[in-house]
């Protein structure tokens, strides 16, 4: 362990080092991408010198009881070493997580999509209270929500509503959110009280930056329409919305939130590069998945990933066999307790395939 501190302490001094290079500084995306890894590395850093001096303490304990001329000094010696010695284990699960290399598309932003699936009216009602629950959470995280596409529900909700996500490792985080949403309640307009089951499913792509994915303008055809819904007079008079369809691939991203033409076709094109760079993303996430045997990331649209049981205040993850009893909270965006416990789940995935032990 005092090894890979060792190495980690050497990389943390250079990037300190190239952070404050001018040629560095004017390339703004190599001096983004340094100084998180510089952050990154600064968290693994301060856990080592802890590690370091804890070991170091055991050391000096131990010379202390060797020489056994002080009695008083070789019982707090013994506190000592035994505090150290509880603590190291912890201390090295900890770092062992933070050295678990890192998914690059995990620093990105994110687009996000929930559609309404079986259940008619309540499950669009449901996608809406998704939708809720997620801008909440965002929210609380200081991150950024921009909708990009929506298709309201008859009865409240939407159909479906596609949004992005800016902030600080948006895509490593949501991307625990992708999967089957299944509601068991009784809809307002059930007379009968019985409890029904619905569900949504939600779609979570990094934002492909134009470097990621190349787009041939020859292989996109834009249809330009009027928006509906909220928007004030210029909705259902002026062509701002705007549909592309990539031929080759037959995926189609449109975008009516703004009211410039311009702006809808560019946040547009910025989601059909994120929903073919996560169509080769998908691939590669199931191949790893099987490789690890897990769910978790798996990228797979069909699985029912959570239940939320409203008669019984109930929230389950599938996936890793989580039950909560606090789905007023949860549903009003207090979801970290959840992500946290995937994230737990998945890294120990991860460390079982790189042959380390918890």
């Amino acid at each position: 362990m005092l090894d890979k501190i060792r190495i980690i302490k050497q990389r943390y001094d250079e990037v300190s080092d190239l952070i404050i290079q001018p040629d560095v500084i004017m390339d703004q995306k190599r001096y983004a991408k340094l100084s998180k890894e510089y952050k990154d590395l600064g968290k693994v850093v301060k856990k080592g010198n802890e590690y370091k001096s804890l070991t170091d303490s055991i050391e000096e304990a131990k010379e202390i009881i060797a020489d056994g001329s002080d009695v008083e000094m070789m019982e707090m010696a013994k506190m000592e070493m035994d505090e150290a010695k509880k603590r190291i284990p912890i201390l090295e699960s900890e770092i062992k997580f933070m050295l678990i290399p890192k998914d690059p598309e995990d620093a990105k932003n994110a687009v996000v999509e929930l559609r309404a699936g079986a259940g008619g009216d309540e499950a669009s009602i449901f996608a809406g209270e998704l939708f809720r629950m997620y801008t909440k959470y965002c929210e609380s995280k200081g991150w950024k929500v921009s909708t990009v596409d929506y298709s309201e529900g008859t009865n409240g909700g939407f159909k479906e509503i596609q949004f992005e996500v800016s902030g600080e490792d948006v895509y490593g985080t949501l991307k625990f959110e992708a999967g089957v949403h299944r509601v068991q309640r009784v809809p307002q307009t059930e007379t009968q009280g019985r409890v029904h089951t619905s569900a949504a499913t939600c779609m979570v792509f990094p934002e492909a930056e134009e470097f990621d994915v190349e787009i041939n303008p020859k292989d996109v055809r834009i249809d330009f329409f009027c928006s509906s819904g909220p928007g004030g007079q210029s909705v259902n008079t002026t062509y701002s919305a705007v549909r592309l369809t990539h031929i080759p691939t037959g995926l189609v991203a449109q975008c009516q939130d703004q009211k410039s033409q311009h702006k809808n076709k560019e946040k547009a094109f910025k989601v059909l590069r994120s929903r073919l760079y996560e169509m080769e993303l998908a691939k590669k996430n199931a191949e790893d998945a099987l490789k690890r045997g897990t769910m978790v990331t798996s990228g797979d649209r069909s699985a029912k990933i959570r239940t939320y049981n409203f008669p019984q205040g109930r929230m389950t993850d599938h996936r890793i066999g989580l039950t909560l009893y606090d789905l007023s909270n949860i549903i009003n965006g207090d979801i970290q307790k959840i992500i946290d416990e995937l994230m737990m789940a998945e890294n120990t995935s991860k460390l079982k395939e790189l042959g380390e032990t918890i």
